[in-house]
């Protein structure tokens, strides 16, 4: 919604059904896992810069990454809108702090293979997730001063 690729209507149609959709999912026995990887404004403004310098990366920006830098404030609105509509007990949301990639990487994954029982299931292998990095929608709302 923020750059105009939809209207408010197909906007608030999808924050109404996604939850319903989800919850077929879940109730057919589906485990839906949702990350939302969330960067600050200086490490988004640091990433743009070295993939506007760097030819290796220049691909990995395009014109609507470059007009979405004076949106910060819309699309950080639009987010959080979207994090209390569509977070629910069948299927939470989980906010990555992704500052540090590292480390928001193997919290992801910890995160999944802690969401799973399987044979041979190594619990000191995995790692302990790290609650700094790592928080559910609420937690990160909270934080946002939602």
């Amino acid at each position: 919604p923020v750059m105009g690729f939809c209207t408010p209507e197909e906007t608030e149609l999808f924050l109404d059904e996604a939850p319903e959709i989800e919850k077929r999912l879940t109730r057919d026995g589906i485990r839906l896992f949702k990350f939302w990887l969330s960067i600050g404004r200086e490490m988004q403004l640091k990433r743009f810069h070295d993939r506007r310098h760097d030819p290796l990366k220049t691909w990995k920006l395009s014109p609507v990454d470059l007009e979405a830098l004076d949106k910060w404030d819309d699309y950080s609105k639009a987010r959080d809108h979207m994090l209390k509509r569509t977070d629910s007990a069948h299927a939470p949301w989980t906010v990555i702090r992704a500052n540090d990639k590292r480390r928001s990487r193997l919290n992801v994954i910890r995160t999944l293979l802690n969401g799973f029982d399987y044979a041979g299931k190594d619990e000191k292998a995995i790692g302990r997730i790290d609650d700094k990095i790592v928080l559910n929608a609420a937690q990160f709302l909270a934080l946002q001063g939602e």
